[in-house]
């Protein structure tokens, strides 16, 4: 046996140590490579949590807005059978049933912002929808006329208080990147909650009990009352009342990074700081008087302009253009579909064509549609082509309106106002926009009565006309603005 040399020992050893190092480097590579595998894996998962709750949220405002949409828009299709039902002969009586659930909507909107803020948000849907549960099952089984009109007011209590704090509770929770198309999404749920009302209405329309049309809205109560059971507290309310803490664990359930909640958290701040120096009273200073005015016209303006006679009256608008009952509900479906439509593409182009020319165009073809509408009657529709003309006309307004009027008043209220004063600004006018509401309902079957028809359309499109002129007159472009553009834009000369 060779003995082993010095060198040979030497390399021997070289070769261990090389070999241990070598060991020692796969497994450093090997800790490594499961290290970002894992952490991979943790940012695969907290990515599909966040996409869950997204999930949620837009199921929620879904709910929120079909729920909208539909309790406003059922009485259209099945007035007829409560107006039998009950023996409602004068049109101030069938006027009415529509308008105390108006009534009800305002008074809801003005208290559910001062449940949220004292409540949260969570609560104060959860109990709104417990509101929505009570008045359905009233209104389903009313046996008088009394006992339904209470039931239609706390109904419109429910109307009122989803109108505010659904949109307000996704816009806390939604991330920002989501938030103006969940925003968006509710504008055109509550269309869509419309147009299923009025697809019940012409499904049932052999049934005749109105009964089950209005019952059905039962499920998206239910369905709210239960999904918001698994949602979190807003965290911006949470932060608004020193809970932090609470309120950093909900955003790690719903944004990506610590600096996101960090950021999110000192914005949140920053507006309830802006917002506790804001007042009613400063809505009156020379400087914001104008954006006061601006928001309040055009709150008006979207009511007065006639487009909820459509939705509460359009089968009796229809079955006197000389359809039939169940053809003045199949050409409402219609109608109803070119609101939903027409609403999406509101939703799709108002940032690429701007506020202000879409606004107008609208605007103009709404006073088309009326005017169209008018000459329909004027000239004596009895069924044929001049029902599909009074159709048509009906649709084409209504489709101006919602790619118009509809969805960018509100908008414009979010963006004319600075921060500090723009919820009490937005509250005053959405208590106009609800008042207006309510006296166009309580009035339009007196007006018909009074002036026939064709006389009260072509005052809707009178009176769309000088509201045009306002706008056109008043109304900015807000299209890429900052607020202090907006501001100086809207200072008087």
């Amino acid at each position: 046996m060779t003995p082993a040399t010095p060198s040979s020992a030497a390399s021997a050893k070289t070769s261990s140590e090389t070999k241990t190092s070598s060991e020692t480097a796969t497994s450093s590579e090997t800790a490594s490579d499961t290290s970002a595998a894992a952490s991979e894996a943790d940012s695969v998962r907290r990515t599909a949590q966040h996409r869950n709750a997204v999930t949620r949220a837009a199921v929620l405002t879904a709910v929120g807005g079909v729920l909208f949409g539909y309790d406003t828009g059922v009485v259209g299709g099945v007035l007829p059978n409560i107006a039998s039902d009950f023996s409602l002969n004068t049109p101030f009586e069938k006027g009415l049933v529509v308008a105390v659930l108006l009534a009800g909507a305002a008074i809801g909107a003005i208290f559910a912002g001062r449940l949220a803020d004292a409540l949260g948000r969570r609560r104060t849907i959860l109990i709104t929808a417990v509101v929505f549960v009570i008045g359905l099952l009233l209104s389903s089984l009313a046996p008088t006329l009394w006992v339904f009109l209470v039931s239609r007011f706390i109904i419109g209590l429910g109307v009122g208080s989803t109108s505010f704090v659904v949109p307000l509770y996704i816009g806390e929770v939604a991330p920002p990147e989501r938030r103006g198309a969940l925003v968006s999404l509710n504008q055109l749920s509550i269309t869509g909650g419309i147009l299923v009302s009025q697809l019940i209405a012409y499904f049932l329309a052999g049934h005749g009990d109105w009964r089950v049309s209005v019952g059905l809205a039962l499920i998206p109560a239910v369905v709210l009352g239960l999904g918001i059971l698994i949602e979190p507290e807003s965290p911006a309310w949470l932060v608004r009342q020193d809970r932090e803490d609470e309120a950093r664990e909900v955003l790690r359930g719903l944004r990506d990074s610590e600096h996101d909640i960090d950021e999110e958290i000192s914005n949140v701040r920053e507006v309830a700081r802006e917002q506790s120096q804001g007042s009613i009273g400063q809505l009156l200073d020379r400087r914001l008087r104008p954006a006061l005015m601006l928001g309040v016209l055009l709150a008006i303006i979207q009511q007065i302009t006639g487009i909820n006679t459509v939705i509460y009256f359009a089968p009796t608008v229809l079955e006197e253009a000389g359809l039939g009952r169940s053809a003045a509900l199949l050409a409402l479906v219609i109608v109803g579909a070119v609101n939903v439509l027409m609403t999406i593409v509101a939703v799709r182009y108002l940032d690429r064509w701007g506020r202000r020319k879409i606004l107008i165009a609208g605007m103009a073809g709404m006073i088309l549609g009326l005017v169209a509408l008018s000459a329909a009657f004027a000239i004596g529709v009895s069924g044929g082509a001049g029902s599909i003309f009074a159709t048509v006309s009906l649709a084409f307004y209504v489709g101006a309106f919602a790619v118009s009027l509809g969805p960018i008043v509100w908008l414009l209220i979010a963006e004319i106002y600075p921060l500090r004063v723009r919820g009490q600004a937005a509250s005053i006018a959405t208590m106009f926009n609800w008042t207006a509401n309510l006296a166009v309902a309580v009035s339009y079957l007196s007006i018909i009565a009074a002036i026939g028809r064709t006389g009260t359309f072509l005052t809707y499109a009178a009176i769309t006309a000088l509201s045009l002129v306002y706008v056109i007159a008043k109304v900015p472009e807000t299209k890429g603005l900052k607020l202090s553009e907006i501001e100086q834009q809207l200072q008087p000369s």
